[in-house]
């Protein structure tokens, strides 16, 4: 089990990266525009269960890569921290996609599916939770594999209270969201930033607990 500090700590960086606008908020925001409240509640549960799925791979695959070598998992952590690196600097170069408000509308099933199907099939959720969750495992702890499972549900319980808060909040203020220009800035400038901060501080930490990692025979 990860220590009360490590999930606080998990918690924090957690809520920072999900409060930040990316694809699958843009995603919520849309459906909860243009269909309203339900059809994006809908989203926010499809796009959960994908994470959940995620989640409890990423869980297996650390554990793996730890009972074979304390060599393999740091390169994934520090490989993990150079794509978090490279994630904030692609984000600071591109511009944001607009918000359409003319999607065609779909069910609240409809949305629920299509938000499991877009998570789940999605490289790059995968790609995050190999470069993010690593950052968070101690295995002189022990049972890495629990860490992650615990992490990864913490991960999902938070992005459940704030994806939902997207929604309804999104759905509430249709005119505001469409004409503003706060959610670009947002989703480009304060996301890039933030991504580059946590792979520097993510690369400072394998570093630091490198030494740390039981050696295998």
């Amino acid at each position: 089990m990860p220590t009360l500090a490590v999930i606080v700590a998990f918690g924090a960086a957690s809520a920072l990266l999900l409060l930040i606008p990316g694809p699958a908020v843009l995603y919520i925001v849309n459906h909860s525009v243009s269909d309203g409240r339900e059809v994006g509640l809908a989203a926010v549960a499809g796009l959960e269960l994908g994470n959940l799925v995620h989640a409890l791979a990423a869980a297996a695959g650390l554990s793996a890569v730890i009972a074979t070598s304390a060599t393999a998992f740091n390169t994934v952590k520090w490989l993990g921290a150079g794509y978090l690196v490279f994630v904030g600097v692609r984000t600071l170069t591109r511009k944001p996609a607009a918000i359409d408000t003319d999607s065609p509308g779909v069910t609240p099933k409809r949305a629920f599916l299509q938000g499991i199907v877009v998570n789940v099939l999605n490289p790059k959720v995968a790609l995050f939770f190999l470069s993010f969750l690593p950052q968070f495992i101690h295995p002189e702890l022990g049972n890495p594999g629990v860490q992650a499972l615990v992490l990864g549900l913490v991960f999902v319980a938070i992005g459940c209270v704030t994806d939902s808060a997207y929604s309804l909040l999104a759905s509430s203020l249709r005119g505001v969201l469409v004409r503003g220009r706060a959610l670009p800035f947002i989703q480009r400038y304060v996301a890039g930033t933030v991504f580059i901060g946590l792979g520097l501080v993510a690369a400072t930490a394998s570093g630091a607990r490198s030494a740390s990692l039981p050696r295998q025979r």
